[in-house]
């Protein structure tokens, strides 16, 4: 049987360029498809589907999130907006030459395995339908793009404006309003900063406690600190040095009227914020807990007050969608998906992933590691080792992200710095199992 060879990358997203890079470096070829007629993904401004808002910047700062091979200039602040890391990926593409591959406007309808155990992928684009048959698939498409709004519905009707944060834009949707945000991560935190410079009033609910970190700590980037202490110490006990370094310089998210975190520090994703805290001390943003019901446009919350609002903005996250593979192979959701590494599905082979995860600092430098992968398993430099060991090793990781995590969402998780050392780990073994199992003589 002679396999065709090559990949289909799906997405050309910061994940999808760093697969697109990857591949080509390793002499794979390769043909990637983006449904927008621009590279970057959610970081487009104003581009279809991306969430990116006017204020945006990066949460990670600059030297935790830029590629390996591709520095940010040194001389950009610490944590860039959105125009700047549009145009870093734009360069990025640019500088590797990745464009001549990539598609545009060109939208995946549906991956199937053949007969063959190669994969065809079909998309639609501005000529027509498009087909191509490869030896591997990779799902760079994001997680970002399907709003997720309270289900079920919080009891009662109301006539206030509502919005998910997938459809804000900037500061001027809020002016002279009466502003309900609901949710506690990195947009609702920015957004409701937006919100107490432009609106009359601005409450900010959160149904559990979340650990709002500064972005600087003791005149440093707050995720160099981590990564610092993450390069000598186990997660436990980088946990209790973070929360004392929370509570020595910040003190408690309780001081500032928000519910108390039931959660240690790192078993969640963390949000970021240096205007939030501020704002909440001066009383320009009111602290709310959960929402309990809406009465046209009142608003109740779970200790009784209520309040009336214009406008509510749902940051109630995403659903994790993959609309264009059989959901058999999605094993029951996306979000559940037991792979191997976070990269690879243990049964179907030539079926890979690069951003499906959620991480606790930036995702570039992780999808840069998931690409390498790819790449040297396709080119012959990495071999995965059998099914059976593959799913063991997906059952160890959930349990462990599990006791860490909770239930939401387990399966997506990774500790930024170690995950990176878990990649850079699993390619030496792979080369080793590769060297093991490849006769003499032979090549690819």
């Amino acid at each position: 049987m002679v396999v065709p060879p090559g990949a289909a990358v799906i997405g050309a997203g910061a994940a999808g360029l760093a697969a697109v890079k990857a591949l080509l470096d390793a002499g794979v070829p390769t043909v990637c498809f983006e449904s927008t007629d621009q590279v970057g993904g959610l970081w487009v401004y104003g581009a279809p589907d991306s969430p990116a808002y006017r204020t945006l910047h990066l949460n990670t700062s600059r030297g935790r999130t830029q590629f390996a091979d591709h520095p940010m200039p040194a001389d950009w602040p610490d944590y860039p907006d959105h125009r700047r890391i549009a145009g870093y990926l734009g360069g990025y593409a640019d500088r590797f030459g990745l464009r001549e591959v990539i598609r545009l406007r060109h939208t995946v309808e549906q991956v199937t395995r053949d007969p063959a155990g190669t994969w065809t992928v079909r998309a639609s684009g501005p000529d027509g339908p498009v087909e191509v048959t490869v030896e591997a698939v990779v799902v760079a498409n994001g997680h970002n793009r399907a709003p997720r709004l309270p289900a079920p519905p919080y009891p009662g009707t109301c006539t206030a404006e509502q919005l998910h944060s997938h459809d804000y834009r900037g500061p001027e949707q809020l002016a002279g309003r009466r502003v309900l945000v609901v949710g506690g991560g990195n947009s609702a935190m920015d957004i409701a900063v937006d919100s107490s410079y432009a609106a009359t009033r601005t409450l900010l609910s959160l149904r559990r406690g979340v650990w709002v970190v500064p972005k600087y700590l003791l005149g440093r980037p707050s995720d160099t600190l981590n990564g610092a202490l993450a390069r000598r110490l186990p997660w436990r006990l980088r946990q209790r040095i973070s929360q004392a370094m929370l509570s020595t310089t910040v003190g408690s998210p309780a001081r500032y009227g928000l519910p108390a975190p039931t959660h240690g520090f790192l078993q969640d994703h963390p949000t970021l914020s240096d205007g939030l805290l501020s704002r909440l001390t001066h009383g320009d943003i009111e602290a709310r807990p959960g929402v309990a019901s809406l009465a046209g446009d009142r608003v109740e919350f779970t200790d009784g007050r209520s309040d009336s609002v214009d406008l509510i903005i749902w940051c109630t996250g995403y659903r994790v969608e993959i609309p264009f593979l059989d959901p058999a192979l999605l094993n029951g959701g996306a979000d559940s998906l037991a792979l191997y590494r976070h990269v690879f599905h243990p049964d179907a082979p030539g079926l890979t992933f690069v951003g499906l995860m959620q991480s606790t600092g930036s995702a570039f430098p992780l999808v840069e590691a998931q690409a390498r992968l790819i790449a040297a398993q396709l080119a012959g430099r990495y071999a995965l080792p059998d099914p059976d060991r593959q799913r063991a090793a997906c059952r160890a990781e959930l349990r462990a992200a599990t006791a860490r995590w909770g239930q939401r969402r387990p399966a997506m998780r990774v500790d930024f710095d170690a995950y990176l050392a878990e990649l850079t780990r699993e390619l030496t073994a792979g080369a080793r199992r590769a060297r093991a199992t490849t006769p003499v003589g032979a090549g690819r």
